[in-house]
């Protein structure tokens, strides 16, 4: 069965569905180990070749005695399994940009579903694929979901706000259409300025777009939700 017809089935069946920790569930180990306080320092939250879920998280913390002013803590089997400088640069809007967790209300599980559909409307066929969250450019947090497949090879990158749900732009689908082009495009239809099959690209986006928001609406769960039923 292909992992877009997979991902749908993450909002029906959850427990069948993953064996590995969400990001959520990652942050929890933090919370426990390190102190409820280290979710005010979240700065990013990776994990590669999940399938759904990645083995590991990587979460990058905000840290002062730190040398580059962050640490790196990886989550793996429910604790923490190791802890240093991180490897490569610090993904993020901005130096310093930290998540604001009370604003989340989309964990990778979820991402993975509105990904999966999304790469399912744009017959886009993948194996694994990997997960970032971070900050925007407004310091809202986004999910940036890369689909690769069995050769290893991304074939497509969907970001997704993890607060509203909301499809934001993709690469590699959709010729890269973002919502700021379809507004184009509703614009321009009367005039003719866009071609058919530039239309008819955007209006694909367009209506997945919309549909993701259904999804959202079944697999949104609101992370102080989650962190505060212990």
């Amino acid at each position: 069965m292909w992992k877009s017809l997979a991902g749908l089935l993450v909002f029906v069946t959850p427990v069948l569905a993953q064996e590995h920790a969400t990001a959520y569930e990652a942050l929890r180990v933090i919370a426990r180990e390190s102190g409820r306080n280290a979710l005010h320092h979240v700065v990013s939250i990776t994990g590669v070749e999940g399938d759904p879920q990645p083995k590991r998280w990587n979460i990058v913390l905000e840290s002062p005695d730190a040398r580059e002013g962050v640490r790196e803590v990886e989550v793996h089997d429910g604790r923490i399994a190791s802890e240093g400088v991180p490897h490569g640069s610090v993904v993020g809007s901005a130096e310093g940009a930290t998540i604001d967790t009370t604003r989340l209300n989309l964990d990778s599980s979820g991402a993975y579903a509105l990904a999966s559909h999304t790469a399912q409307t744009s017959h886009t066929k993948f194996a694994t694929v990997d997960y970032t969250l971070r900050t925007d450019e407004r310091g809202e947090p986004l999910w940036i979901i890369t689909l690769v497949n069995k050769s290893s090879r991304p074939v497509g990158t969907i970001y997704i706000g993890a607060t509203r749900g909301t499809v934001k732009r993709t690469q590699g689908m959709f010729a890269g259409t973002t919502m700021d082009d379809v507004e184009t495009e509703y614009d321009a239809q009367e005039g003719g300025i866009v071609t058919g099959i530039e239309a008819r690209i955007k209006r694909a986006f367009h209506r997945t777009q919309e549909e993701t928001r259904g999804v959202f609406e079944r697999v949104k769960h609101s992370f102080s939700d989650f962190i505060n039923r212990e």
